[in-house]
């Protein structure tokens, strides 16, 4: 079985997993746009505040959706921008796939460059590339390591770790997955096996390349990950 397309997923967890290691035991971390709180359990070694504005319930008619999703376990219910949370308050923030829905994610950036103690800890991921997701609420397909390259330092925020997850052939696959469910919910259509075969051969193909790129992330790829210290 290819697994090509397979891994984005997997590959950001396992990420988020290793840098939290890097944090000493006892700190205190605000997961930043927390939604259903999905990594508190690698933060049993610091004492984890979630946050989240609260208002995705996982419905709703345009792109793709969640179908339920559970606000209950927050702490810290506001916008993003404006935590009501004292200046210098928290040791590091936690902020995984948040960016594309937030209408300005440069203001976020500043209102963690107000909450992190200085030495503390800035951990983000967010796509490079995706789909419309948890509309109305996505406003960006993804930000580029470029973003993270000028705005955290300009916010005194030093990069320790940039990851590019995934690369062209990896994300290319990833959609050619989805064509079956896309072609029936938008083009009403179910594929027949000739042009079932036609994706397996690409994916194929795919995975090939995959094993051979050099370079290509730097096209498209899944999403960036970066881990950072406050100056």
């Amino acid at each position: 079985m290819f697994k090509v397309g397979t891994t984005n997923e997997a590959v950001r967890v396992k990420w988020i997993e290793d840098s939290l290691k890097k944090i000493p035991s006892g700190l205190t971390i605000l997961d930043a746009g927390a939604g259903e709180c999905q990594f508190k359990k690698f933060c049993s070694h610091l004492n984890y505040i979630a946050q989240d504005f609260g208002q995705y319930d996982g419905s709703g008619e345009v792109g793709l959706q969640t179908g339920n999703w559970n606000n209950t376990k927050l702490d810290i219910v506001s916008d993003i921008t404006a935590i009501p949370l004292p200046d210098h308050s928290v040791d590091a923030i936690m902020c995984t796939e948040v960016l594309e829905h937030i209408p300005d994610p440069v203001a976020a950036i500043k209102e963690f460059k107000r909450l992190v103690k200085p030495g503390g800890y800035l951990l983000i991921t967010a796509p490079f590339a995706s789909l419309t997701h948890f509309a109305p609420y996505h406003f960006a397909s993804g930000l580029s390591r470029f973003f993270y390259e000028h705005h955290l330092p300009a916010n005194d925020f030093a990069i320790e770790d940039l990851a590019l997850n995934g690369n062209y052939f990896e994300y290319i696959a990833q959609e050619n997955r989805r064509i079956k469910s896309m072609a029936a919910k938008y083009a009403g259509t179910k594929l027949n096996v000739f042009e079932k075969g036609l994706i397996h051969s690409l994916i194929f193909l795919l995975e090939r390349l995959s094993k051979k790129d050099k370079g290509s992330s730097e096209l498209l790829c899944y999403g960036v990950h970066v881990f950072g210290r406050k100056q």
